[in-house]
């Protein structure tokens, strides 16, 4: 690893934010505006990428938490700036006379980007932390888009299992993101629900005990539901959905991409080797970053879960897998099969021979099942 600098200036991971007035003007506006959210986060991202490039100095883990303010301040004040610009474009879009139907479309779909690309991100960060306020905030950015399990399933199967046939968005090898997105979506609410009931049971607690964080995640979404009727009825719960939608699609996109044909060995009883370094793609390109608030730095997060965004570090490639673009274009990229396929499979194939020479018949892996080593 590089040497310790200090973290970026807090002010980079602020750039999520120039989404709202990018959004508000989209809607006052209509006409083209309304492809500016989807190109600054699809496109713009990956262009800045291209040409700033990959940042891969590491800031001290050590640095005190008194010096992260700005950091925090960055992930905790977005929930209300979120909940309010939701909540406008849910009254303003159904009443907007000079938007047609392909226009508020592409509106919504702005509000899903942001709700997704940097709130649900935010409340990634925020649901690792060991402070209440943090939490509850994390799992209030999760009801805006109707995904609060999220949370459970995130933090009790996927930091578990990573890597395993047992978590649900460990991406199998040629598995294409649609059949992919598919599976978690019938997966991943009953693998969330199975592993509280399981953690209820230890306490000698039914699955239907308050204790049950599910009734926490159902009353906040059924109250975000409700707002939305009561500002703009039907149509109202129309857009609060379409945008959730949207939101989802891009958290899955990036789960997809970030663990693909990636697997922990099996060593016999059920038992798998620790989730290391070498068990998430990183992506080090310096923009992208900024507005993923370090997602890319996966390696770490997974190594060190509790490690906040601008302590978290960069791995050579001897100690963890790199991805030849950031997230902007390898989501995009995951969007076509053929071409997912043909850049990153044979990548799998040299992380197979990097780190698992003695593995020589995949087969079962590539049935979702996990290899044993010789």
């Amino acid at each position: 690893m590089s040497a310790y600098v200090k973290p970026e200036h807090p002010i980079h991971f602020w750039i999520g934010y120039l989404l709202v007035p990018v959004i508000i003007l989209s809607a006052l506006v209509g006409t083209w505006t309304v492809l500016l959210p989807p190109f600054l986060t699809w496109y713009l991202f990956g262009a800045l990428d291209a040409l700033i490039g990959r940042y891969k100095d590491n800031a001290d883990p050590q640095t005190p938490e008194a010096d992260l303010y700005w950091f925090r301040m960055a992930t905790m004040l977005w929930p209300p700036v979120q909940f309010v610009l939701l909540l406008w474009i849910i009254w303003y879009v159904p009443r907007a006379e000079h938007l047609g139907l392909i226009e508020s479309f592409m509106v919504v779909t702005g509000m899903g980007i942001a709700s997704g690309a940097v709130g649900i991100v935010f409340s990634h960060e925020l649901m690792h932390q060991k402070n209440r306020l943090e939490r509850r905030l994390s799992e209030w950015l999760l009801a805006m888009v109707l995904y609060s399990r999220f949370r459970t399933e995130h933090l009790l199967v996927h930091h578990i299992h990573v890597g395993t046939p047992r978590d649900t968005v460990t991406a199998r090898y040629n598995e294409h993101f649609h059949r992919y997105f598919k599976r978690v979506m019938k997966e991943g609410f009953r693998s969330a629900w199975q592993a509280e009931k399981a953690m209820l049971a230890r306490k000698n607690l039914p699955a239907t005990s308050l204790s049950n964080p599910f009734w926490r995640y159902w009353a906040a979404q059924g109250a975000m539901l409700l707002l939305a009727f009561l500002i703009s009825g039907w149509l109202g719960i129309l857009v609060f959905c379409y945008q959730a939608l949207v939101a989802i699609w891009q958290l899955e996109l990036t789960n997809y991409v970030e663990h693909y044909g990636l697997t922990r060995a099996h060593k016999g009883d059920g038992k798998y080797e620790p989730a290391l370094p070498r068990h998430s793609w990183n992506a080090n390109q310096r923009v992208s970053n900024w507005l993923l608030i370090n997602l890319q730095r996966h390696s770490d997060h997974h190594y060190k879960p509790d490690r906040r965004f601008p302590l978290l570090q960069d791995y050579p490639e001897s100690e963890a897998p790199l991805l030849p673009y950031g997230y902007p274009v390898m989501t995009l990229l995951a969007l076509y099969p053929k071409y997912w396929r043909k850049v990153m499979n044979p990548r799998v194939a040299a992380w197979r021979a990097q780190f698992y020479p003695e593995i020589e018949d995949w087969t079962a892996y590539n049935k979702g099942q996990t290899p044993v080593p010789a």
